[in-house]
């Protein structure tokens, strides 16, 4: 009896006790160094297991436990979870007094369990799954059993065999909860977590929320019974059940005792699923009473985006955007956070056809995220790559029509713009100079308090009165003391050296008017030249604007003025029959009628002409994709036999029957470079601009442009 005191007691309160703190610490490291992705479901036990990870035993195995210990080499790096593991072997070694088949030690099972469960959190499953085996086998009354078992469900859901555990775990809350005695609160809900688990491992979602929904009944366990709910009310927002997502979120905002990442994001959440409108103002108020605590400070960037899209929905645009700008803004946002703000804040300028800001966000987006796999960034990154070529279409017309503009001004209204020009660009450089010297006075003041000194006026400070005259030099030059210093001409009358004069002058370029009327064209043929680019500009983005944005409006704005601006005869056509288009769709009889008249008087050979003269030819009956292709297919081998007539007649009679079409531009560029092959010059011109025109944003349209400015050079 002695002995098996002294074994037991000094098995608990010694070797079981380090090795039961060890392992708690290795719990508070794991908890400490897990971030949850609070934009996903969450796991339901938050650790990371490496996929395909294979760990060498650190000890050699016995019946269910490690004998034989390390050398002091290898326990030097011994993780935290392995010295867990070393002290419980230690007690099973030193402690244990398993005499003919029965253990007189009591505290073993304890020891078996902590070895079991250092060995889970070592992702050691298997020998993790031996231990917990040996305390079952050998220990079946022992009052740690029940436990024993959920542990044993856990490593065997974690080791792919997620059936065996719900098996397990079904027999014991089964059976033992309901024949043999009572579970207590704080194991059944371990029971239906460890439960819940296999589920979500076996993608059985329904009955993972059943058995989440029992784990949360008691919430004992406050960590884990948060958790639970959070993941319950997930997965009710996923399936769009908006209303017992907002319950069970509710739930959780007001339990006292849960972790209070797991409430405040309760919260945010709460107005992610709120299906009423009437609760939005109570909602916004709520949250704005979380950003006014100053407790809140981590979870701003998620508070204030939150705010944002409650008054999206509401249609209070400006106050969304100030409560995007003030989550962008945020100290210690996260980066994920950060691309669903800009992506907001893009789609609110692409809404309200602001497509440079639009742009600028989108890019944003790209450049913050760092999973280039995410469906959502590549979404986002087709969507920049489209607007890229109408960005740089409207710099072209932006500048052409400003240095346009300038070379139309006479000498002296030239004069008087650009003096105004430097005035104000030597106005804030100056206040640059000004606030950079202010801020380094300042610095050195605080730096002479912090040191007990009191801080004096800064030109007696030889720090900064440096820093002033490399600035004023860096600006205005070398100047004498004299009225009026600040005049160009002034620049380089003191007593300096030509290449002190030389470095002066290529400082002060930027406020020499006469560089920049230097630079303001006077040639006719340059200006020319700038206009036709920045009428070609137009052109494209009319085109843009109403083939791949279907923003009409644009596209009309664009278009008309590219009308009033003499457009070379080549676009007249093409300006003419889009703005017919333009407006029959948006039902303008009048302005319509215009350009069908232009088209019909001034171009009544041209296929366009025809179309409107016989609208009726286009037959609606579909053609699926597969057909399409095939028929592509025949008439390309035609047209590669030298059979250039037939391929033509062949795609005139398949084109009509097929007008919404993906592959009508293959059709119409293939029949115009059939027609090339036997028709003259012109015919062959007309037929690729036709092609040029009506897909002029296909690659086939591209290509025809390409080919008819080779045939005009």
């Amino acid at each position: 009896m002695i002995n098996r005191n002294f074994h037991a007691l000094t098995t608990k309160y010694n070797v079981l006790f380090n090795g039961q703190e060890t392992f708690n610490q290795g719990i508070e490291e794991i908890n400490k160094g897990y971030k949850d992705d609070w934009f996903e479901r969450l796991p339901i036990e938050p650790i990371v297991f490496e996929e395909d990870k294979i760990v060498m035993a650190s000890f050699n195995s016995g019946p269910g436990a490690g004998f034989g210990g390390a050398s002091e080499e290898d326990k030097k790096e011994l993780t935290t979870f392995e010295r867990a593991e070393e002290k419980a072997v230690k007690a099973i070694q030193k402690h244990g007094m398993n005499i003919d088949g029965t253990e007189h030690n009591r505290q073993i099972d304890n020891a078996y369990l902590l070895l079991g469960k250092s060995r889970y959190f070592s992702q050691r499953f298997i020998p993790a799954i031996d231990a917990f085996n040996y305390v079952i086998q050998n220990y079946p009354q022992a009052d740690l059993i029940a436990e024993t078992k959920i542990w044993r469900a856990k490593a065997n859901t974690r080791n792919d065999n997620e059936e065996t555990a719900i098996e397990s775990m079904k027999l014991l809350l089964v059976v033992r909860d309901t024949l043999e005695a009572n579970l207590p609160d704080e194991i059944k809900e371990q029971a239906h977590t460890a439960l819940a688990m296999a589920y979500v491992k076996s993608d059985s979602m329904q009955n993972a929320k059943k058995h989440l929904q029992l784990a949360t009944r008691t919430l004992k366990n406050r960590e884990q019974g948060a958790r639970n709910l959070f993941i319950l009310g997930q997965m009710y927002s996923d399936e769009n059940k908006k209303d017992s997502a907002f319950y069970v979120f509710n739930k959780l905002a007001n339990f006292k005792k849960a972790p209070y990442k797991y409430k405040i994001h309760a919260n945010i959440e709460l107005a992610k699923n709120n299906s009423k409108d009437s609760l939005s103002t109570t909602l916004i108020e709520r949250l704005q009473k979380l950003i006014k605590d100053r407790d809140n400070r981590p979870f701003l960037d998620e508070l204030y985006y939150q705010t944002a899209v409650l008054h999206q929905k509401n249609d209070s645009i400006k106050l969304a955007v100030s409560n995007y700008n003030n989550s962008l803004r945020a100290k210690n946002g996260g980066d994920k956070q950060k691309t669903f703000t800009y992506e907001k804040l893009g789609d609110l300028y692409f809404k309200d056809s602001e497509y440079q800001y639009a742009s600028a966000y989108y890019d944003s987006v790209l450049q913050v995220s760092k999973d280039s796999l995410d469906i959502r960034i590549r979404r986002i990154k087709r969507k920049h790559k489209n607007l890229a070529s109408l960005i740089k279409f409207e710099e072209i017309v932006t500048i052409n029509d400003s240095i346009v503009q300038l070379a139309t001004l006479s000498k002296d209204d030239q004069k008087l713009y650009f003096e105004s020009y430097i005035e104000k660009l030597k106005k804030t450089d100056e206040e640059a100079a000004q606030l950079r010297l202010n801020q380094m006075a300042f610095g050195n003041a605080a730096a002479s308090l912090q040191t007990g000194k009191r801080g004096g006026w800064y030109f007696y400070n030889n720090q900064s009165l440096s820093f002033g005259k490399s600035e004023f030099k860096k600006v205005w030059g070398n100047r004498r003391l004299e009225d009026n210093w600040r005049w160009t001409e002034k620049a380089g009358n003191g007593e300096i050296s030509t290449k002190d004069a030389a470095q002066v002058n290529t400082v002060n370029a930027r406020y020499d008017l006469e560089t920049y009327l230097n630079t303001i064209p006077t040639k006719t043929e340059t200006i020319d030249s700038l206009k036709v680019g920045r009428n070609q500009a137009l052109y494209e983005l009319g085109l843009i604007y109403k083939e791949q944005f279907k923003n009409q409006n644009l596209a009309k704005t664009r278009l008309e003025r590219l009308a009033t601006l003499n457009p070379k005869e080549a676009l007249i056509l093409p300006i003419n029959w889009h703005l017919y288009q333009i407006y029959v769709n948006l039902g303008d009889a009048e302005k319509s009628e215009k350009h069908k008249n232009v088209i019909l008087t001034e171009y009544p050979d041209t296929k366009f002409a025809q179309i409107i003269l016989n609208p009726n030819e286009i037959t609606s009956e579909e053609v699926a994709i597969n057909e399409v292709e095939n028929e592509y297919k025949k008439i390309y081998y035609l047209y590669k036999e030298g059979k250039y007539e037939e391929a033509v007649l062949k795609i005139n009679a398949f084109v009509a029957t097929v007008p919404d079409g993906n592959l009508i531009p293959k059709f119409e560029l293939l029949k115009a470079y059939a027609i090339g092959k036997y028709k003259d010059k012109e015919a062959y011109k007309i037929a690729l601009d036709f092609v040029a025109v009506s897909y002029g944003n296909t690659e086939e349209g591209k290509k025809a442009k390409e080919i008819l400015t080779l045939i005009e050079k």
